[in-house]
């Protein structure tokens, strides 16, 4: 059969990552350009566990539809404090189970983390003061249908849905060649709306409006067909039909509004799973979600304006944003103005329900963009993909021919199709060029984003003791003063939007009293206020001047009754900022 490739580009390796860390040695070696699938994936976050035992620990959070556990690592350096008392950012990967560079990311960063903790100042600062929480793969189910040696490519989950049935009629999109990839069937058909490019002709484009008399071709997905009447072809939604990101709570709407979001929010494992882990710790305040493709960065709202937004949220939003473009090249944009599929649909997902929910801060990076690195600029990012001119397409041709081996673009070859009889098969190789990078270029992609990601967990508040105070009133009576301090850029409680919904409290001082010691002014337990962070409110320039001089400081104060030598503890906890611990002598 003439034309054939290979099994598909994404099994195959041909580049090792080598970077120079001190502590190699003791670490796994990844490789990057390869897609893991769920055994070697699990074996690797485990020897990462075993190589830092100080520094990852890993857990299942629950189980995939299939029963596969979703794997989360946590980094933090141990020494310093639980990870529950520490500020977290949440990172995850592959909720869409053809996007499987979004676990490389994940996996790339957790491989910095491990290897340059001790040597790298920031990341030393990051997992010595804050916890990482990272989740490679919430589809473990989507991405092994995906990597498997006959794919098949769906949106998400492997649960059939909405009906649990075989289609009994039309095409079925898969691989029916066998050669591990899924790409287009063109069928002569002087009714068809597509012909051979006059500059290439192994690129097909539309016909002209009112064009006729030259040979013309129907375009179809790669599939089988059922009950063929020769006729009359429609394409087969997939089974599956869920999309694990439309599952969340905020916004969910029903299939009539909102297809592939379920029967009700959370009703899928893999979600639920996030979903409890996540309320179950009130310390993540930042979260980052990676998907392909794009290349770009996305920022809420999903679901309005940025004029209908909290103003000071946009605000730091848009600051944070800025920090990831000048890190990453990747452009930031607002998913409400810039991402939508379609002019009058409203989209929602994880970043919804975080910030509208949680108020935590989140972004979705959309890894990769084939566009960008054919030489098409100034594209935009949903309305390329409905049209474009077809100088995009041949610079695209040309970066399949010179950059990929011609691998990116498939010539049309003969196939003996068991309904349609002869056929081509051919055109874009959509899950290994479009969808994820080359395997060449996943490492360097992903690269990218660990600078970016370290400096959003380092901008999170972070409590510390400022002061303790004890000073004698009497022979047995003492006034206690404990002062504290968020020493992070963000405050304590992240967002305008976590107080508007009234899910982060203010900082909570408290005083712990041995058997033989008693309270005579003051409450054991002290609800403070929120504190500020470092960010500046505006700039010295400013018309007013800021009169919030020490608002990221808290201070309570007790008088106790106890002997002269006695010990106390005294705590602090704010929900995003972590906890700290102190202890007095009463001399």
């Amino acid at each position: 059969m003439k034309g054939r490739q290979p099994q598909a580009i994404l099994r195959h390796s041909s580049v090792s990552s080598a970077a120079a860390f001190p502590h190699m040695h003791a670490l796994p070696q990844p490789r990057f350009d390869t897609f893991y699938r769920h055994a070697e994936l699990t074996r690797l976050l485990h020897e990462y566990a075993a190589a830092r035992p100080e520094l990852i620990e890993v857990r299942s959070i629950g189980r995939s539809h299939e029963g596969r556990d979703i794997w989360v690592a946590i980094v933090t350096h141990a020494a310093t404090g639980v990870d529950t008392g520490k500020p977290a950012i949440w990172v995850d990967g592959n909720i869409h189970a053809g996007e499987l560079t979004a676990s490389t990311a994940c996996l790339y960063w957790l491989h910095q983390l491990a290897a340059g903790f001790g040597d790298d100042e920031k990341i030393t600062q990051l997992l010595s003061t804050r916890v990482v929480y990272l989740c490679p793969r919430v589809n473990p189910d989507g991405a092994e249908l995906a990597l498997a040696e006959q794919p098949r490519f769906i949106r998400s989950s492997t649960r059939p849905y909405p009906w649990d049935e075989h289609p009994v009629d039309g095409l079925t999109v898969e691989d029916i060649d066998g050669d591990g990839r899924v790409l287009h069937m063109r069928v002569p058909d002087p009714h068809g709306p597509w012909k051979r490019c006059e500059l290439d002709p192994r690129l097909m484009v539309p016909r002209e409006p009112g064009e006729f008399g030259g040979q013309y071709y129907r375009v179809m997905p790669e599939g089988t067909l059922t009950h063929y009447d020769g006729l009359q072809i429609k394409v087969n939604p997939d089974r599956e039909g869920l999309d694990l990101n439309r599952n969340f709570p905020a916004y969910w709407r029903q299939e009539f509004e909102q297809p592939g979001a379920g029967p009700y929010p959370t009703s899928e494992p893999e979600v639920r799973a996030m979903v409890d882990f996540i309320v179950a710790h009130p310390n993540i305040g930042a979260a980052v979600s990676f998907h392909t493709h794009s290349g770009v960065i996305l920022r809420p709202m999903g679901t309005q304006s940025d004029d209908d937004m909290t103003p000071e949220d946009l605000w730091i939003y848009k600051r944070l944003s800025e920090l990831g473009t000048k890190l990453t090249g990747y452009p930031a944009v607002s998913i409400f103005h810039d991402f939508k599929y379609h002019p009058k649909e409203i989209i929602t997902g994880t970043q919804d329900w975080l910030y509208e929910h949680l108020g935590a801060l989140f972004w979705t990076v959309e890894l990769w963009a084939p566009n960008r690195e054919a030489g098409i600029t100034d594209y935009d990012w949903i309305h390329w993909y409905r049209d474009h001119p077809v100088e995009d397409d041949l610079k695209l041709l040309n970066w399949s021919d010179t950059e990929c081996a011609g691998l990116a673009h498939v010539n049309w070859y003969p196939f003996t199709h068991p309904q349609l009889g002869e056929v081509e098969l051919g055109g874009w190789d959509r899950l290994n060029f479009w969808r994820n990078p080359p395997p060449h270029l996943r490492e360097r992609e992903v690269a990218r984003f660990p600078a970016w990601l370290t400096q959003i967990g380092l901008s999170l508040p972070r409590l510390e003791v400022l002061r303790t105070e004890v000073r004698a009133l009497g022979p047995d009576t003492w006034r206690l003063r404990f002062a504290v301090a968020n020493s992070g850029y963000l405050p304590s409680h992240i967002t305008r939007r976590a107080l508007e919904r009234k899910v982060a409290r203010g900082v909570v001082l408290e005083i712990h009293l041995p058997d033989g010691a008693s309270l005579v002014g003051g409450t054991s337990r002290v609800v403070g206020p929120q504190l500020d962070g470092h960010a500046p409110k505006n700039s010295l320039q400013a018309f007013l001047p800021n009169r919030q001089i020490t608002a990221d400081r808290a201070v309570a104060e007790w008088l106790v009754k106890a002997p002269h030598g006695t010990r106390l503890a005294l705590t602090a906890t704010a929900d995003r900022a972590g906890s700290v611990h102190a202890e007095v002598t009463l001399d």
